[in-house]
């Protein structure tokens, strides 16, 4: 919320109608410091001035929450990830379908225009053949009582960071993964996973790695390595608007770097949803109709997919490297 209510104040795209939070009085200071309406969660879902929800509570509560809104006729762009598990994203996906409703997971880094440019790359075959892909989002410890500290709330690094180098895999390859393996280093009081790695293949072959965690110096990249070259992407996920990214291109003889223009991914997200709101509500059968919102609704449960692969496969160790089991 603290980058989210900004860009929707300074949208074109989007009227940023009311606010709701459990604390009436810094809902009230929301509200104020935006120009808007303060109001409670079901308050504003019963709303008839307002189109769309952007549901940022805890990620144990994504899915309740999201259900409620598009139960009350709202469209949802719902903060990463969509749930905790493929069974609720999958019920959520299809009550989406059904009502006709947008259903968005708010993966910023999708809208930047860098990962394009990057498929573009492969397409036109600079890496040749393509062999494998690594990503990586790491960052360290968090304040003593952050909320991702807490599996109730649904915590943890695989669902916090995790999903980040996992949904860019699936956007560059453009292919279903399949996980191979993984490990997971737990808290031992009580099991949150803190950091970990995931090997997982695509189906036309190419070798994916991901790491992950709440204990590292700060990190998030991917890279492409083909046959005839490597292909490097750092600031990957959270590159700020001012922020020009380099692609690294390395050769065996030869390298280039690709200076790219800054671009606001947060604001080309709400735009995007703001189109596809748009487009629901003159097709007909709204969003169920629109191809682009299928994709989206398709990759959302498919990141949960691997996500629930990963914590059924993982070897979870201890700090001190003991094993604490599979599954």
């Amino acid at each position: 919320m603290r980058r989210a209510l900004p860009a929707m104040a300074a949208s074109d795209a989007v009227e940023l109608t009311a606010v709701a939070g459990r604390d009436a009085q810094r809902t009230r200071e929301f509200a104020d410091r935006f120009g808007c309406a303060a109001d409670t969660y079901d308050g504003l879902l019963q709303r008839d001035d307002i189109d769309a929800v952007y549901v940022s509570v805890p990620t144990s509560l994504h899915v309740p929450w999201a259900e409620r809104a598009l139960r009350a006729g709202k469209h949802v762009l719902v903060e990463k990830p969509a749930g905790i598990s493929a069974v609720e994203v999958g019920d959520l996906v299809r009550l989406a379908e059904e009502r006709g409703l947008v259903l968005r997971e708010n993966f910023m880094f999708l809208h930047h225009p860098q990962h394009e440019h990057v498929r573009g790359m492969v397409a036109d075959g600079r890496l040749g053949t393509l062999r494998s892909f690594h990503g990586s989002f790491c960052i360290p410890p968090l304040r003593e009582g952050d909320i991702r500290y807490d599996e109730a709330l649904g915590g943890g690094a695989l669902l916090d960071v995790g999903v980040y180098p996992l949904r860019a895999a699936q956007l560059i390859l453009g292919e279903r993964l399949t996980v191979a393996g993984a490990t997971l280093r737990v808290r031992e009081s009580d099991g949150l996973d803190l950091s970990g790695q995931a090997t997982l293949a695509s189906e036309s072959g190419v070798l994916v790695t991901v790491d992950f965690g709440f204990e590292h110096t700060y990190g998030q990249s991917y890279t492409l390595w083909g046959s005839q070259a490597r292909l490097s992407v750092d600031r990957a996920f959270t590159a700020p608007p001012t922020y020009q990214p380099v692609l690294v291109l390395e050769e065996q003889d030869h390298g280039e770097r690709f200076t790219l223009p800054p671009s606001d991914q947060l604001a080309h997200g709400l735009a995007g949803f703001a189109a596809a709101v748009a487009r629901a509500a003159r097709t007909e059968g709204g969003a169920a109709a629109d191809p682009a919102e299928t994709a989206w609704r398709a990759a959302a449960l498919e990141t949960m997919e691997l996500v629930d692969q990963v914590r059924k496969l993982a070897v979870r160790v201890t700090g001190d490297a003991r094993v604490t089991g599979e599954g």
